[in-house]
């Protein structure tokens, strides 16, 4: 029989069976194509010719065969990796841990070396062998590929993938940049084969392994072996055991599909592997695999804490505050580019002047006075005389974007420029700026106004001209007192207590609106917080110009400094992850006033919280000395009370940010008010926080001066002195009667200071 008829007609007994033919892929055929010139190295370098210039290809797989390619940026040796930033508080807790990226950079000594062997064993096995690139390891790839008929197996080595890394690290959160960077083009392949092969003439292989591990991604946004196993298992790095480091060295292949939170099965299947593949080349015993496989892999999972939305104690809105004088002080860098660079970067310790027990009791102030549900908040901020540092800084709603949770990112407690809204009219809040001005001008402690129950708003001079009245005899063109028993004369301190408009309203057309809004701009008024400049009208004494909580209290500490202002200090010192310091702004104070002028104003602002002013339930438990200023706007939609110690002041701000609801007939933390005042809504969460946060202070008091008390008054005329034709004027006496105050029982103070027109809203209560 023929060999064609045996083929044709096989024996019945034979058990052969043709294999199916297998279909030739283009990359089987390469595979081929190498097997037949024998995976010599002639093959090796012609295969390398395919995308290397000659001049580096004879050495393409040695460290001495690159000296033919340029030099490579220093990012590649040193890459300027983000890094996460810790924000802490006055006492070294952590506030907020904010990133682009969460990375923590380590030496090499601060990984566990069994983290180091099982990365290179999974992914390089020949890394301290080779060149830059493994020409075993492509051939080996080419094969095993053409024998599968797929791309199984890839061939880059771990300097290469470093490269690749860093490529797609510089091109930041830029979606297009990180596709060019993970384009696989010729032109990109040889880029990144040329910065491989200098980079292992620059670093050693511990340096390259040591910068693969801290860029590298392992999932759940943790980038670097430090923040992996702080995410997964809770711990640092060096002290990774071996089946943990096994686990976290398998997921760089594929985060996802190894995920150890979401598929535990093939995240154990692939630590397993890497287990074997350690064995395999002998850096560990068949039996210690084997106890390792044996181990679950008993995560500790942490999820990410970034960003200020994860700040506790209400403390997010001042790291956001952080975030804002970061990006924009010029100590940070001179342009908003390389400030937002800073940050963006990462790597910084920040150490804040925030105290956690002050901003606990002013949180819990502002929280328990004022429920999250209501439709109005508070917020409130406490600062050091004689410094500037922010202390506390609080509000009611919380910090948060879920507006369904009464959740919200924008801070009542500073300006717009700094993560703020455009503020809220300070009412009466502002007239010690108005007294201060006029002390400087010359006025006396003693100064007495003919303060008539209402008046035409009289023709006041400016920084550039005059203002005149045009509305004359018309409602918006008149300013009343709230009470028809507030009829003159007054002196500074009764004016004060009473904060009785049309005492403000002459004292500031005799000092002219310039010297007000100079002395406001000398106390860190400077503008509104919108950041529209202060407009020069007659209701600027009378704080119809939005300011925020922030800027009060700093203005109120500087009379505590007996006129010391210095500007807002939220940053005590930086330094970076390696230690170094970052330069940060000392602190700014300047002398703004006489000494004099502040003793008289701390005097004046006593007499607030005495009997007879508005202020006088708000004393501290311990009786320390107060001094203070109530404030309520028009129709009772923002209430005010800023206060001070010798050593502590603070602003609080109750009312609706939005909606600008009137505070009359409503219910605010659970109890009902007819109407609130600067002394009955504000002033109580003063009166707490500063409880709390002065308890275990020293009690530090400011100096005053002697002021006469203002002439005694007749009760028949309303408050003011019987004339002997009758009229009713100040009469000679001494000692101070609250006569003049209307209230409608103890603890309820009487409005005043309606709004100052023609500007639109002012102030309704002293």
């Amino acid at each position: 029989m023929s060999p064609k008829s045996r083929i044709s007609a096989p024996d019945p007994g034979d058990t052969w069976e043709p294999r199916p033919r297998r279909r030739v892929t283009p990359l089987g055929l390469l595979g081929h194509t190498v097997k037949f010139l024998g995976c010599s190295v002639l093959g090796g370098v012609l295969l390398a010719g395919l995308i290397l210039p000659a001049a580096g290809a004879a050495g393409l797989g040695a460290k001495s065969g690159a000296e033919g390619f340029e030099s490579i940026p220093d990012d590649f040796k040193t890459p300027p990796l983000t890094q996460a930033t810790q924000i802490f508080d006055a006492r070294g807790g952590l506030i907020a841990k904010v990133y682009e990226r969460d990375r923590t950079v380590l030496a090499a000594d601060q990984m566990s070396p069994l983290m180091r062997q099982a990365q290179v064993d999974i992914e390089d096995a020949r890394f301290y062998e080779h060149g830059a690139v493994d020409l075993k390891g492509i051939l080996r790839a080419i094969t095993k590929n053409a024998e599968s008929g797929a791309a199984v197996q890839g061939a880059s080595t771990l300097t290469q993938q470093y490269v690749k890394n860093v490529n797609v690290e510089k091109a930041g959160d830029d979606p297009e940049a990180v596709r060019d960077a993970q384009r696989k083009t010729l032109g990109r392949k040889i880029q990144e084969l040329r910065y491989a092969i200098k980079l292992e003439e620059d670093l050693t292989k511990d340096q390259i392994l040591t910068n693969y591990l801290n860029i590298t991604f392992y999932g759940h946004q943790a980038y670097g072996i430090q923040a992996a196993a702080q995410r997964y298992f809770s711990k640092d790095a060096k002290d990774l055991t071996l089946p943990e480091a096994a686990m976290l060295a398998g997921l760089v292949q594929n985060p996802t599909q190894y995920d150890p939170k979401l598929h535990p099965v093939a995240a154990q299947k692939r630590r397993d592997t890497v287990l074997d593949k350690m064995v395999e080349n002998k850096h560990i015993t068949a039996e210690q695999a084997r106890q390792a496989k044996l181990t679950p892999l008993g995560l500790n999972y942490k999820e990410p804490q970034n960003g200020c939305i994860t700040a506790k104690a209400g403390m997010g809105f001042f790291c956001d505050y952080v975030r804002h004088v970061v990006k924009q002080d010029p100590v940070f860098g001179k342009s908003a580019a390389e400030r937002k660079k800073l940050w963006d970067q990462g790597g910084l310790n920040i150490y804040t002047t925030l105290d956690p027990e002050k901003q606990a009791a002013a949180q819990k102030a502002v929280s328990e006075q004022v429920f999250v549900t209501d439709p109005v908040s508070a917020a409130m901020t406490m600062v050091e005389p004689g410094s500037g540092k922010i202390l506390a800084m609080a509000q009611t709603r919380p910090y948060g974007l879920k507006k369904e949770n009464n959740e919200t990112v924008v801070n009542y407690n500073v300006d717009a420029a700094m993560g703020g809204g455009i503020g809220f009219q300070p009412g009466s809040n502002f007239k010690p700026i108005v007294a201060a001005a006029a002390l400087e001008a010359g006025l006396s402690s003693t100064q007495r106004y003919d303060s008539p129950r209402s008046m035409d708003w009289p023709t006041m001079k400016t920084c550039d001209g005059t203002w005149k009245n045009l509305d004359k005899g018309k409602k918006t063109g008149t300013i009343p007192n709230e009470s028809a028993r507030e009829v003159g004369p007054y002196e500074l301190k009764e004016a004060m207590a009473l904060s009785v408009n049309t005492y403000f309203v002459q004292m500031e057309q005799e000092i002219g609106l310039c010297a007000v809004k100079q002395m406001a701009n000398k106390l860190g008024v400077t503008g509104k917080a919108s950041g529209d400049p202060l407009q020069e009208l007659p209701a600027l004494g009378l704080g119809t110009q939005e300011v925020s909580p922030l800027t009060m209290a700093n203005v109120y500490a500087s009379f505590a400094a007996r006129g010391t202002y210095c500007a807002p200090l939220a940053i005590n010192r930086i330094s970076t992850v390696d230690g170094k310091d970052v330069p940060v702004s000392p602190a700014r104070c300047g002398q703004v006033m006489s000494d004099n002028t502040a003793d008289v104003i701390n005097t004046v602002l006593i007499g607030v919280t005495e009997k007879g002013g508005t202020a006088r339930n708000l004393n501290l438990d311990d009786g320390r000395q107060i001094a203070g200023k109530t404030g309520t706007t028009d129709e009772k939609k923002s209430a005010w009370f800023t206060g001070y110690t010798g050593n502590l002041s603070a602003s609080v701000w109750l009312g609706s940010p939005g909606t600008k609801v009137p505070m009359k007939d409503i219910r605010i933390g659970g109890h009902w008010q007819d109407e609130v005042f600067g002394a009955t809504g504000p002033g109580p969460i003063w009166q707490q926080a500063m409880n709390d946060a002065t308890r275990a202070m020293p009690e530090k008091e400011f100096p005053t001066v002697y002021i006469p008390d203002p002439p005694k008054r007749d009760p028949k005329c309303g408050g003011a002195g019987a004339t002997p034709s009758g009229s009713c004027s100040a009469t000679s006496g001494s000692g101070t009667s609250g006569s003049g105050t209307a209230t409608s029982g103890p603890g309820k103070p009487r409005s005043s200071n309606p709004p100052a027109r023609p500007t639109p809203s002012g102030d309704d209560d002293q």
